[in-house]
């Protein structure tokens, strides 16, 4: 996919989006679909009603599917469906053909320079778990042949890698132990229960250097040293590191841990989250290093944002 393409993608989106507004909220949707969204906070409805819009206009814009729009803001949207929450159902038509056949993955349409097939496989994996765990897909043996993909990919140490010149994560790197989580989970649902034990034990065995990588070990194995390390972290505003990235990976990873402490931490969290939603919905992307413009970033970004609001709704 060339930059111009995705920077023009990027640019009419933007436009369209912030035109409509809450004003044309219900006229978007049907007022039956969007009360109950409503009722988890406008700010949770407003990033599905974007995250929607962002995932159908990918493929109908570029001719090919995205593993940040169709992989991570696509396993957002169907988390929120498995979650009993309105979901348009046309946005996801085409996403759920496309994740439904992972032989298809490899090959289609774009310039591979701006591709990563590491990154898509992980990422087109992942929410192809999330649908089949949502009814959306019915056909197990899609997720099968999911999981042989990303096996094929594992390192010899148990690991995965999805930018060598990255140690640190992103939304558009993962980082080795975000990308080894993410597969480890496929990997496991998937039937390949040996690459996943490695994998669980590869995390086991990794110092948490960074946020993400802490995060990532402690969704992972539940280790308490990584739990205090994400606990330490947080910033006096309720961010970590004051992105919103960070901040949805901090609270995906504390979900489960019913501490006071940990629960206080996510109440600051999700409102940092929410106060630094922008107008159309999305969050402003996550980069490394920080500051810099990328569409991509921008909407795995939002994915994983919307999606940390949606774990640990009260």
């Amino acid at each position: 996919m060339s930059e111009n393409r995705v920077a023009g993608s990027a640019r009419r989106s933007a436009r369209f989006l912030q035109a409509l507004r809450m004003r044309t909220l219900f006229r978007l949707y049907p007022a039956a679909l969007m009360l109950p969204a409503l009722c988890w906070g406008a700010g949770v409805a407003e990033a599905l009603r974007y995250l929607g819009g962002e995932v159908a206009s990918w493929p109908r814009e570029n001719r090919c599917y995205s593993c940040h729009n169709n992989g991570d803001a696509a396993r957002t949207l169907l988390r929120a469906h498995r979650m009993g929450l309105p979901v348009d159902q046309q946005n996801l038509r085409g996403t759920l053909d496309w994740l439904a056949n992972p032989e298809r993955w490899d090959n289609q349409p774009g310039d591979p320079a701006f591709g990563d097939r590491k990154l898509a496989r992980i990422q087109f994996a992942a929410a192809l778990l999330e649908a089949i765990e949502a009814g959306a897909i019915p056909d197990r043996g899609a997720l099968e042949k999911a999981a042989a993909l990303v096996a094929a990919m594992q390192e010899q140490e148990g690991g995965f890698t999805v930018d060598p010149e990255s140690s640190s994560g992103s939304p558009v790197t993962y980082g080795p132990m975000l990308a080894t989580h993410m597969a480890r989970r496929v990997l496991l649902a998937g039937g390949k229960k040996q690459e996943a034990s490695r994998a669980e034990q590869w995390l086991r065995n990794r110092r948490a250097a960074s946020l993400v990588d802490a995060a990532a070990k402690l969704m992972a194995t539940g280790d308490p040293g990584a739990a205090e390390f994400v606990l330490s972290r947080q910033a006096p505003n309720g961010s970590w590191l004051s992105e919103a990235f960070d901040t949805a990976l901090a609270l995906l990873a504390l979900e489960q841990n019913k501490e006071p402490r940990a629960q206080e931490a996510i109440a600051r969290g999700r409102r940092y989250l929410l106060d630094s939603q922008l107008p159309e919905g999305g969050w402003r992307g996550t980069t490394r290093p920080a500051g810099a413009a990328s569409y991509a970033q921008h909407v795995s970004t939002s994915g994983w944002a919307a999606l940390a609001l949606l774990a640990t709704a009260p």
